[in-house]
């Protein structure tokens, strides 16, 4: 005789989710529920609908770390419970936090003595790094301004069109004007003769990119710092230099030494890095390092002593997690500067670049794309198609979903926007065997691309309108592709419907 027993409402724990009441039921969107559901079932959901998500392995599109060793995971895991912020509390996590200051500041040439402790802070990433800077160099901006007797209310910073959206903010938040400079065809970086040009009294500094997020090139911080030497020195202005090196920070020491961009050069001031970049640590950890004290305002800096000690903090949140400082630590010992087992950071960078290269070659033998990342940079590869006439580059990336890649398209900046790019970023995790497969799926995609009716960008645009229709308004290029990319997924969605794709 088989007993059975209904399981009740008020039950804690499920023998078979799928068979319970739980799955039948929609979660809330809006409102806490009024119960509580067992712990396997809420397990389960959750992670049912987060198999939806994109695989981040795959997601070319991101420069974030997707992967670590088990052992720093455990340190991940093991300390996940740890506030950085309690400082008393957890004092060897914040050791670790300055022995990593102290290891990158010298990784970028910062001019310390002997035992000398070099200026920085760990920060949620390289966004609030560069607020951190910026607030830095307006406030010493604001004190030099203030002692001559001259306004200082218009402050401005100079930057390449190219810059990642983090500038933007800052200009926005800390009421600071944004003086771009523009980018044009071929050249997809900040000129420096152009920005030295924009340059004026009120500039609280000019911002270079070590790793454009377009193209993964970087800028010419040393013919930038020269070109700004002439201009101070015949004005009488100081303005100085911040590299944001969120992507390149971490690769040019390994891959290009002599390639001076850092403290070597006198106007940089200050730099900024993603620890989740290729600092090969998952998201959440970035870094910014000042020349010496004196390009550090004190009064920017708080002291409190209500977690136990006297404590300095410089940073914009307060509470945040150890485990990512912690998992920085490991990595700077784990693999340091290279090694002879070839597991250093200079080795996994030289993996990364020859990949990048594979992928180049590969996309170029199809014949059917420009490349338009350079060699020495960012390990990445972006691409755009030679004739865009009847497909274009958000087809291609749409099309590449169904094999699981991730790889975005996007427009370029003013005054390129009418260049439009496919980039793929070249991971630790990314594989040669991945870049072939990757290149073995661009070729099919082109192949059904090229079985397929042209897409309707020349109605969209009026380059096909019948003699009796009105005139059409011509849109924005970022309008067009947007409209392209819509209707193209509706053609694909109808073909499917019908069996066609």
């Amino acid at each position: 005789m088989v007993l059975s027993k209904t399981a009740s409402q008020s039950d804690v724990s499920v023998h078979s989710t799928f068979a319970s009441r739980y799955v039948r039921d929609s979660l809330p969107r809006f409102k806490m529920p009024e119960n509580s559901i067992p712990k396997e079932a809420a397990f389960q959901i959750i992670n049912d609908e987060l198999m939806l998500d994109g695989n981040p392995r795959l997601n070319l599109a991101s420069f974030v770390t997707t992967w670590m060793e088990p052992e720093c995971n455990k340190l991940i895991m093991d300390s996940i419970n740890k506030n950085y912020v309690d400082m008393d509390e957890y004092p060897v996590t914040t050791e670790l936090q300055n022995r990593c200051v102290n290891m990158i500041a010298h990784l970028f040439n910062a001019p310390l003595g002997d035992g000398e402790a070099a200026i920085g802070v760990g920060t949620v990433g390289s966004s609030e790094a560069i607020m951190l800077a910026g607030l830095a160099f307006k406030r010493k901006w604001q004190n030099k301004m203030k002692a001559q007797g001259k306004p200082y209310d218009k402050p401005n910073i100079v930057t390449g069109a190219n810059v990642q959206v983090c500038w933007e903010k800052f200009a926005r938040y800390f009421e600071v004007e944004l003086k771009e400079v523009k980018l044009r065809d071929g050249y997809y970086v900040m000129d420096p003769e152009k920005a030295v040009e924009m340059v004026d009294e009120n500039t609280i500094c000019v911002a270079a990119i070590l790793g454009s997020t377009l193209n993964g090139e970087f800028e010419d911080v040393k013919l930038l710092n020269d070109l700004l030497m002439e201009k101070n020195k015949k004005t009488g202005w100081d303005t100085p230099i911040h590299v944001d090196a969120a992507s390149g920070g971490f690769i040019a020491p390994f891959l290009y030494p002599e390639l001076e961009w850092d403290f070597r050069l006198p106007l940089v001031k200050s730099i900024n890095v993603s620890g989740h970049k290729y600092g090969l640590v998952y998201a959440g950890i970035g870094w910014v390092i000042w020349r010496s004290k004196v390009d550090l305002p004190e009064e920017l800096i708080f002291h409190i002593n209500y977690l136990g000690a006297d404590q300095p903090t410089f940073t914009l949140n307060f509470s945040k997690g150890s485990s990512q400082v912690i998992a920085q630590y490991y990595q700077l010992i784990r693999l340091g500067f290279e090694s002879k087992s070839m597991q250093g950071y200079t080795n996994v960078m030289e993996n990364c670049q020859e990949n990048a290269m594979v992928l180049k070659r590969g996309l170029e033998k199809t014949g059917r794309f420009n490349i338009v990342s350079k060699d020495n940079g960012v390990p990445l590869v972006a691409f755009s198609l030679k004739d865009n006439t009847r497909h274009n580059e958000f087809e291609i990336s749409d099309m590449l979903r169904r094999f699981g890649w991730i790889v975005p398209a996007y427009t370029m900046p003013p005054d390129a926007q009418h260049v439009t790019v496919l980039r793929v970023v070249i991971r630790e995790d990314f594989s040669r065997t991945l870049a072939e497969r990757l290149v073995i799926d661009i070729e099919k995609v082109l192949h059904e691309l090229d079985t397929l009716p042209a897409r309707v960008t020349a109605k969209l645009t009026g380059g096909e309108i019948e003699k009796h229709e009105p005139a059409v308004i011509k849109k924005k290029a970022v309008e067009v592709q947007m409209e392209i990319t819509a209707a193209w997924r509706k053609l694909v969605a109808d073909k499917k419907q019908v069996g066609i794709c």
